[in-house]
């Protein structure tokens, strides 16, 4: 499944893997919600509530489409968060990976606090 992230300043593609978090998310879409920063991290509220998956991770490469089931959010880290080792990319906690961004991640810093966040399926 491809998504369209779209916020005032730009846009962005990515790929969903087919898994049960994934399933879940593509009822809600399109969702519109408030972007939230974390260092080199954005992630929004999504209205949906998942359970964590058996293969969640904390750590993970940039570009990353994650789910963080505490917060019922996808987070789209770019870079080190407050809590990262070096330069990796280390979410509050383990989330879901759904898949990857098709353009270059770092695209993600012009996304500022308080910006709405557009999610929607690109393909039915």
């Amino acid at each position: 499944m491809q998504i369209r992230i779209s916020w005032p300043s730009g846009h962005l593609t990515a790929t969903l893997e087919n898994t049960p978090t994934t399933e879940t998310l593509a009822k809600a879409l399109p969702l519109v919600s408030t972007a939230r920063t974390w260092g080199e991290e954005v992630y929004f509220d999504t209205g949906v509530s998942v359970p964590r998956e058996t293969d969640a991770r904390q750590v993970v490469e940039p570009g990353t489409v994650a789910f963080w089931t505490d917060g019922d959010a996808l987070a789209l880290p770019y870079g080190p968060t407050p809590i990262s080792q070096g330069d990796e990319c280390r979410l509050a906690s383990p989330c879901n990976v759904l898949g990857v961004i098709d353009d270059d991640p770092r695209r993600l810093a012009a996304i500022r606090d308080g910006d709405p966040v557009r999610v929607e399926c690109l393909n039915d």
